[in-house]
């Protein structure tokens, strides 16, 4: 996998996973990666410097988030996360607002998501939003097929 620093036309930076590099450029070309803040399509690598390795002896500690698409797995996998103690209030009232965007406005499909995603992805199924739970391995499949998926932020309040 390869990590990619990226940015919009607007200006928002953020990161993105991809199996090799021309993963990336077919994924662009066909508009598969937008800016999480903006939505646009337009999108570009910035400059980065490279990954070293650290020998085969050494240990760490920080795990390739590639792994996870941001999902957790069946059977438990860690998923990337952040302190919500360290985020800006607004921000996390954009995520608020955004999760409450896609829940009032998409079809609630469980554990069938990925099913249901090929469904509506190859006409099988009336095109609509979807949200449910996906494996890791499912989104990996999905996006390999060209379904774009996205997960849902877990909101602080949630957890309570």
């Amino acid at each position: 996998m390869i990590h990619y620093a990226l940015s919009c036309d607007n200006g928002h930076e953020f990161d993105g996973w991809f199996r090799n590099s021309s993963d990336f450029e077919r994924q662009a070309e066909r508009g598969l990666v937008v800016c999480p803040v903006c939505g646009a399509s337009e999108i570009r690598k910035q400059l980065m410097a490279p990954a070293l390795s650290k020998g085969a002896d050494r240990k760490t500690t920080r795990k390739d988030p590639s792994a996870d698409a941001g999902f957790t797995s069946a059977s438990g996998g860690l998923a990337p996360a952040v302190s919500a103690a360290g985020i800006d209030p607004k921000i996390l009232e954009k995520l608020r607002a955004l999760k409450r965007e896609v829940v009032s406005k998409a079809d609630y499909v469980g554990s069938d998501f990925a099913e249901e995603a090929r469904k509506i992805h190859y006409g099988e199924a009336e095109e609509r939003g979807i949200y449910g739970e996906a494996s890791r391995d499912s989104v990996r499949e999905l996006t390999e097929e060209g379904i774009p998926v996205l997960p849902l932020p877990v909101l602080p309040e949630e957890q309570n």
